[in-house]
């Protein structure tokens, strides 16, 4: 071998070495660049404002329940207050009473319809249905009618009474003193309103304004008049009403919560309701829950 044939072997060679050399930078400039550095500190920081939220948010949510639980609590008790006052003053000074401050009134009402909730059944409907079979010219005076849902449901003329008139066609009265004129209704209503010691006045002032022949309804606790558990014995109250001037037409003892008297107005006036002797009927007072 001559030694330019050599020569030009190690200028291939060097030129070989050379190329691969620079093949490898060229790969190493396609690589992408190296991330930039995290901060560990900041993405901790991140981290640790996002479970700050989320237990500012579980201490909210807390805190709310807990408002929410103490507010049902002081509206529990304040509705059994008012319910106790209810029970044990007269139809006239519960008037006064819930004149003074028409807000009690509400408060009394929400307490109720939360009662209600309970109850599998509720007596305003089965006198509705009742209503709802009979003629709608009869003309009805609801005594205590609290938000009107009779009048709203049937078809007849409703006279609707209550303590506080929150709803335009309620008319705020002591239900021993209504406007209305004698003998000009047709069906009476008492549904979980015979409240005051005075109660007998109410049934009283119902038979007057009822024509001959009118129908009373009344709905109440039963325990009320369970003797077993010192309530009025059912037919010593049945015979006062009776004895005013009612006949006695059916008894309904079926529900576990209520009972239902239905009764008939004579046409002939047996008593002005002063020599009848009419049983205490025991308050219905709520237990704490």
């Amino acid at each position: 071998m001559g030694d330019g044939e050599v020569n030009r072997k190690r200028k291939r060679g060097r030129g070989g070495k050379s190329r691969k050399k620079r093949s490898n930078e060229d790969s190493s400039d396609q690589k992408s660049p190296n991330p930039p550095p995290v901060n560990n500190r900041s993405v901790a920081t991140a981290d640790g404002n996002r479970n700050d939220g989320k237990k500012k948010s579980q201490l909210s949510s807390r805190s709310s329940s807990l408002l929410d639980k103490m507010r049902a609590k002081l509206s529990g008790g304040h509705f059994r207050m008012l319910n106790e006052k209810l029970y044990t003053c007269t139809g006239k000074e519960a008037l006064r009473y819930f004149s003074d401050d028409p807000s009690l009134f509400n408060v009394y009402h929400a307490g109720y319809q939360e009662q209600m909730l309970h109850w599998p059944e509720q007596p305003v409907n089965i006198i509705m249905k009742w209503l709802k079979n009979k003629s709608p010219s009869l003309v009805v005076a609801d005594f205590g009618c609290g938000d009107a849902r009779l009048a709203k449901n049937v078809k007849n003329k409703v006279y609707s009474f209550d303590l506080v008139a929150n709803d335009p066609s309620v008319i705020a009265c002591d239900m021993s003193n209504t406007p209305l004129e004698s003998s000009s209704i047709d069906v009476a209503v008492f549904c979980l309103s015979l409240m005051g010691v005075n109660y007998q006045s109410f049934i009283q002032e119902a038979n007057r304004v009822l024509k001959p022949g009118g129908w009373l309804l009344i709905a109440e606790v039963k325990s009320r008049f369970d003797p077993n558990t010192k309530g009025a014995d059912p037919k010593v109250f049945i015979k006062a009403v009776c004895k005013l001037g009612f006949t006695s037409e059916l008894k309904d003892f079926r529900n576990k919560m209520f009972i239902l008297l239905y009764f008939k107005k004579k046409d002939q006036q047996s008593s002005d309701g002063k020599q009848i002797q009419w049983p205490e009927l025991k308050p219905c007072l709520y237990k704490r829950r």
